[in-house]
């Protein structure tokens, strides 16, 4: 297995067969891509310890299997928050976008909350299993435990993952970055349509925090629900084994085959 999704070559990021994604065998999966931007945002120079907890995803077009160019700016500058604009392209065309909200960390006193609803248990067997049904080689880049549901399974899925290489070779990915990457196989776990008859192509993913996840493994609690117009929409629960730690939502584009 290639030991990264990415790997540097100057000033640009070479794609894997890890990104492949399920709708094109030339194009990426959107969560190595969400999960580059996510890294693009957060290399950012910030004014003071800041945390990203929000970032929007825009998937413009197939982002293809081609050394690509990432960049950034603060476009809300500021103490205490900040929105980051962030971009990836290929051979100059822009193919991807991301906004990113990070805020400043500082000791607060807050009550205690009682994690509402509470995670089950994370994976304890290190040895993962054989994969069943994947429809994505980046699959293979993350361990997935179904709780609930799976890939042969029509309807919510209640998952735990855990990406098993970097984004980029030689750096350890945040948490966001982690999150980011999973969180883009809400729409295809949780679908209601089959894959051989219909599409359901998410263009956006939102993935927002209310605090960073605790270890390696994030779980996510899924529903897709569906239009009778081509459209809908994948719900995410995210959380640790401590408790809930976020959202996540993809807009979803819906056709037959």
């Amino acid at each position: 297995m290639p030991d990264a999704l990415y790997t540097s070559d100057g000033d640009q990021l070479v794609p894997g067969p890890l990104t492949v994604g399920p709708w094109s065998p030339d194009a990426q999966h959107g969560g190595p891509v969400a999960a580059l931007l996510a890294r693009t945002a957060e290399s950012v120079p910030a004014p003071g310890p800041m945390q990203l907890v929000r970032l929007t995803v825009e998937l413009l077009r197939p982002v293809p299997l081609r050394p690509l160019s990432v960049s950034a700016t603060v476009s809300r500058p500021g103490k205490k928050v900040q929105i980051i604009e962030a971009g990836v392209a290929v051979d100059g065309v822009e193919v991807a976008r991301a906004r990113a909200l990070r805020i400043r960390t500082a000791p607060v006193d807050v009550p205690a909350q009682a994690p509402d609803p509470a995670s089950p248990p994370p994976p304890q067997d290190p040895t993962r299993p054989p994969a069943n049904s994947v429809r994505t080689a980046f699959a293979e880049a993350v361990d997935l435990r179904f709780v609930h549901g799976g890939w042969d399974e029509l309807g919510p899925v209640t998952m735990w993952t855990r990406l098993t290489v970097p984004v980029v070779a030689g750096e350890e990915p945040s948490a966001m970055q982690r999150t980011t990457a999973a969180a883009d196989f809400g729409n295809g776990v949780s679908r209601i349509l089959d894959f051989d008859s219909h599409v359901f192509i998410n263009p956006d993913l939102t993935v927002s925090l209310s605090r960073v996840p605790v270890g390696e493994w994030i779980g996510f609690d899924v529903v897709s629900r569906l239009s009778e117009e081509g459209y809908g929409q994948a719900e995410s629960l995210i959380f640790d084994p401590i408790g809930p730690v976020g959202r996540a939502v993809q807009s979803l584009l819906v056709e037959s085959r």
